[in-house]
């Protein structure tokens, strides 16, 4: 199992980029559940941040990937809007212990492009 971050460390209605063995995730902690996706656009492969940390819509309600303004559900990352609509982002599987989000190795692929 790999440590990503402490479930306090992010705030409420934020998200938070992560890299890990060279791998772009990023989490979302919105009505105190965590969700955790792979940084990746399903459209074109890039990453979603507007900058640093920065994934959320001006609202903080749906993401929002800077490239083509595409809006995915927090709670499960389908495409709302935009060139991908109707696709998926990659969930990460995770647990949480001991207040501390972490992943298998296993489920660190890099995702596979479309």
């Amino acid at each position: 199992m790999i440590s990503l971050l402490a479930v306090d460390d992010i705030e409420e209605g934020t998200s938070r980029g992560l890299e890990v063995n060279n791998l772009y995730l990023f989490a979302v902690k919105k009505d105190e559940q965590i969700t955790l996706y792979f940084n990746r656009c399903p459209h074109l492969g890039t990453p979603l941040e507007w900058e640093e940390d920065r994934f959320l819509d001006a609202d903080g309600a749906l993401i929002q990937c800077s490239t083509h303004g595409a809006l995915f559900r927090i709670e499960d990352g389908r495409c709302l809007a935009g060139p991908c609509k109707g696709k998926y982002l990659l969930a990460v599987p995770f647990i949480i212990d001991k207040g501390i989000i972490m992943v298998e190795d296993k489920h660190l692929r890099p995702p596979r492009p479309e």
